[in-house]
């Protein structure tokens, strides 16, 4: 059974700024940032939640990560956790090593006149990595405005997370729409078309497609800062 590690409820009263960034022991609990000073928090704080996100679809270790970029694991592991705000260098490199735009990993179209975001069928952005046979329709509002990330998720037959089991504070919610998955976690899990599987990912776990035809499923994370 892995230890629970449930995010507490102070990560949720400041903008995410990283350290340098927190009010002093001083400062009022709440207050009100401005327009430009929410907009910046929300871009930065995106640029993190993107390439873990991405990262980790891609079945990518920190270690894997910094070998094909040239950015050492320590530095991706701060800039995932917005404790580190990362260099132009530092974005080309990440960006090619994970085959997205630099301007993908700082825009941020945010609508701030609504607390809710419309995501059409037909306006998905859909996310395809370097790990062969796994695509990510995204179904979630912008990184960065929201802690919980969405996706529709097909995963071809054979494909896998890698050979690596995958450990990250958080946890996920696979409903599957059709097709078969296969979790290894504390035990394996074989889903098939309606099922559902809710797991904590700081437990070591790995996942596969182990039929004969594509597996599609509905992919929410959650993820601990």
């Amino acid at each position: 059974m892995c230890r629970d590690k449930r995010v507490g409820a102070a990560s949720f009263l400041y903008p995410l700024r990283g350290p340098a960034g927190w009010p002093s022991a001083s400062a009022p609990l709440y207050f009100e940032p401005t327009n430009e000073e929410c907009s910046l928090d929300e871009i930065i704080a995106g640029i993190g939640v993107k390439i873990r996100l991405l990262r980790q679809a891609e079945g990518l270790s920190l270690q894997q990560l910094a070998e094909r970029s040239g950015v050492s694991a320590a530095s991706i592991h701060k800039i995932e956790r917005n404790a580190m705000v990362p260099t132009i260098t530092t974005l080309m490199k990440l960006a090619t090593a994970l085959d997205r735009s630099i301007a993908y990993l700082v825009d941020e179209e945010v609508d701030h006149s609504s607390a809710a975001v419309l995501i059409r069928a037909k306006e998905r952005n859909v996310l395809s990595g370097s790990r062969k046979g796994v695509q990510l329709e995204n179904i979630a509002g912008p990184l960065g405005r929201y802690a919980l990330a969405g996706a529709v998720v097909t995963v071809e037959p054979g494909a896998d997370s890698g050979k690596a089991p995958l450990v990250v504070q958080g946890e996920e919610l696979v409903y599957l729409l059709s097709g078969e998955l296969e979790f290894e976690v504390d035990k394996t899990f074989l889903l098939r078309q309606g099922d559902a599987l809710h797991l904590r990912t700081e437990c070591p776990h790995r996942w596969r497609n182990p039929g004969v035809r594509p597996a599609r499923a509905v992919w929410m994370s959650l993820r601990g800062r």
